[in-house]
């Protein structure tokens, strides 16, 4: 393994989750998933997005950082690879979505520092799936507040991830997820493994999965 800390990351419904649970039994990493189900304004804020849009970022924010900070501080002398679910920088990419100008300038001052506080993963998977495709997760996975997601707001985070993947020259395995079943196809996850086993330069690197 040439990687010490790997985030997944993608849309509502690309499966991150799934792929992050199946890389850290595989590796025999530490894995990180994000508690979502934590945050007490998720339900408010698909009921009443514009009241509740900023404590539900500031939340997330907080949370976040609260779990993604140990890092900076343990060492596991057993598992040296660590594999989580998110990047902690979806917190700005969301925001910007979901919040309105002048609460977005106050959101990101505070996101700067704490940012700046922890380490960043060695590579980011990012899980690229037609909205079509994640509707039929999101529809399958039957979570009853987010089967009012608008297919315009899957849109919109999509563009927010790949336009800030594209401007940062993040190192980044861009993984094609419109047919994946890590779950079921062996050879899907396969591909991530091997791609694994690979070192890149700093941008994007295009898998399909067979």
């Amino acid at each position: 393994m040439n990687y010490h800390y790997i985030s997944i990351e993608g849309n509502i419904g690309a499966g991150k989750t799934t792929l992050a649970h199946m890389l850290a039994k595989h590796f025999n990493a530490r894995l990180i998933l994000e508690q979502f189900a934590d945050n007490p304004f998720l339900v408010k804020f698909y009921e009443n997005p514009k009241q509740y849009a900023f404590p539900l970022e500031l939340f997330f924010m907080a949370e976040r950082y609260k779990q993604l900070k140990d890092l900076v501080f343990t060492r596991d002398m057993f598992q040296t690879t660590t594999v989580s679910d998110y990047l902690f920088t979806k917190c700005l990419l969301f925001a910007k979505v979901n919040l309105p100008e002048e609460e977005f300038r106050l959101y990101q001052k505070i996101f700067d520092i704490i940012h700046q506080q922890l380490i960043q993963p060695d590579i980011v998977i990012y899980l690229h799936a037609p909205v079509a495709r994640l509707r039929q997760n999101i529809k399958r996975r039957n979570r009853s507040y987010e089967q009012s997601i608008l297919d315009e707001y899957l849109f919109n985070i999509q563009q927010a991830y790949t336009n800030y993947i594209k401007l940062h020259h993040i190192k980044t395995l861009f993984i094609d997820a419109s047919n994946a079943d890590f779950l079921g196809n062996e050879k899907h996850f396969g591909v991530i493994v091997d791609a694994l086993e690979m070192e890149y330069d700093f941008g994007q690197h295009f898998y399909s999965l067979p």
